[in-house]
């Protein structure tokens, strides 16, 4: 009989990083919360002056050991971030990309209407800046370690007024798989996290976002949408030694709308 470690599933004593917490309705908020919940030192980021006030305080919350602001429009800030996370811990065991973007007139039209410039944003946002994050996290995950960002049904489906970003998350979920081939030699998983709609304030950019959140609850097997508390502790498990195994996929949070949708 296989013995079960209790340390399998606890992450007392790893170090991560959490980009992406905007306020308390944050997917990225319930997954900190859970990260720290079960033992994790963590690393924030915040986007600006103007969201610091809304973030500081959860960053308190979870006594945060670095706090630091991190815009992934200009690779300044984000290698600052690695920077001191490399002077502090010296390693890093997981890092969270819950970071999306796209300008509104692009996000509001028709995937052919779409800007150049627009398409460029929203990919280099809500993708490239993952694959950015990767290659600063790989010299630190010196023991292994996990790389998650959050997707969306949309990616695979086409969803009403998802619009360009059902492209954008394909191209995010594509990468996923591609990091996972080149990272998984140095024991670093990559695993896309895809929740059902949340109302979040990245969500409310979605034009007709409320109608989308009532046809996945009535929709979703379970009846319901899915919290960022569920979607969190998900995803810290796989954070955990005890998902050691899984890697390159994507794993929905959503109720079973995915199965139905």
């Amino acid at each position: 009989m296989t013995t079960i470690i209790p340390a399998a599933a606890t992450l007392e004593g790893k170090k991560g990083l959490v980009l992406g917490i905007a306020n308390d309705q944050s997917i990225a908020w319930g997954c900190a919360r859970a990260f720290r919940a079960m033992g994790a030192d963590l690393a924030v980021s915040y986007l600006n002056d103007k969201a610091k006030k809304f973030v500081e305080p959860l960053a308190q919350q979870l006594e945060a050991e670095i706090f630091e602001p991190v815009d992934v429009t200009g690779e300044g800030q984000l290698k600052a971030m690695f920077d001191k996370i490399g002077e502090k811990w010296g390693k890093l065991d997981f890092a969270l990309h819950s970071i999306a973007f796209a300008p509104k007139e692009d996000l509001h039209g028709r995937v052919v209407d779409c800007s150049r410039e627009g398409f460029q944003q929203a990919m280099d946002v809500s993708c490239h800046s993952f694959i950015r994050m990767a290659k600063y996290a790989e010299p630190l995950m010196k023991d292994g370690g996990s790389l998650f960002t959050m997707s969306y049904f949309g990616a695979n489906r086409v969803i009403d007024n998802y619009g360009v970003m059902g492209p954008v998350k394909a191209a995010l979920e594509a990468s996923v798989r591609y990091l996972a081939a080149e990272l998984g030699p140095k024991g670093i998983r990559v695993h896309a996290i895809s929740p059902g709609p949340i109302k979040t304030r990245a969500a409310s950019g979605i034009a007709h976002f409320d109608e989308l959140m009532n046809k996945a609850a009535e929709r979703a097997p379970e009846g319901r949408l899915v919290t960022i508390e569920e979607v969190g502790y998900t995803t810290a498990f796989l954070a955990t030694d005890g998902a050691k195994g899984i890697t390159g996929d994507t794993t929905y949070v959503d109720c079973g709308y995915s199965i139905v949708g």
